[in-house]
């Protein structure tokens, strides 16, 4: 239970192998108390203090794999909403085109169940770390989006860090060096499509009911 929503279980076929959330000591190069993603090898690790870390899968979209580097999670949101950026509209409107006008956090939203918004230099770089209900997506590549995990694993993620935090998007080469053994691991999925109905439509809204925030902060799930 999460804000008011019984979140299912996530299906074993989706955790096969090394697509499951794991603890133990950390090889990478992200200084502690850190987050490290790996956009090829398809993981995120929430590095701590004191040498362990626990690796995350994730799911990489294009945006996902045009950012590397280091940035600052600046800060964290809760059942966020989600408006598509001018780009996402510019580039693939027969996707974005219909909800240009965004999606309220809850469960329509594809931000999920929390997001972390990243930074360089003061400036946002539109580039999140987030929940998602596309579950085969996890562990493999996508035509959109940034760096999505299970709901469970980021509302798990989210308990565990505090904002500001540094952050480090590895490129190939580093990806390479550190987990050659899962370097471009997944497949390349085709976008979802979702009917602008099922999301936005007067019953979608009608049966929409928003996050119980106000529950959440007082522990009350």
């Amino acid at each position: 239970m999460d804000a008011g929503y019984n979140l299912p279980g996530i299906p074993s076929e989706y955790l096969q192998g090394v697509n499951r959330r794991v603890t133990g000591l950390y090889q990478g190069e992200a200084p502690p108390n850190s987050l490290d993603v790996d956009p090829y090898a398809k993981f995120l690790y929430h590095v701590r203090a004191d040498g362990t870390a626990t690796r995350y899968p994730v799911g990489v979209g294009r945006a996902g794999r045009s950012i590397r580097g280091r940035a600052t999670m600046q800060f964290m949101r809760a059942w966020p909403g989600w408006t598509p950026t001018q780009n996402m509209l510019r580039t693939e409107p027969e996707v974005y085109g219909d909800f240009r006008a965004g999606i309220p956090g809850g469960l329509r939203s594809p931000l999920g169940a929390r997001a972390l918004y990243l930074f360089r230099g003061g400036r946002d770089t539109f580039y999140r770390i987030h929940g998602t209900n596309d579950l085969p997506s996890i562990g493999n590549s996508g035509s959109a989006g940034c760096i999505r995990l299970f709901n469970q694993d980021i509302i798990h993620l989210y308990n565990q860090i505090t904002a500001p935090m540094p952050v480090l998007i590895r490129s190939p080469e580093e990806s390479l060096r550190v987990d050659p053994e899962n370097y471009d691991r997944g497949v390349e999925l085709p976008p979802t499509m979702i009917a602008a109905e099922e999301l936005i439509g007067p019953d979608a809204e009608a049966a929409n009911r928003p996050p119980d925030l106000d529950a959440l902060w007082m522990g009350m799930i």
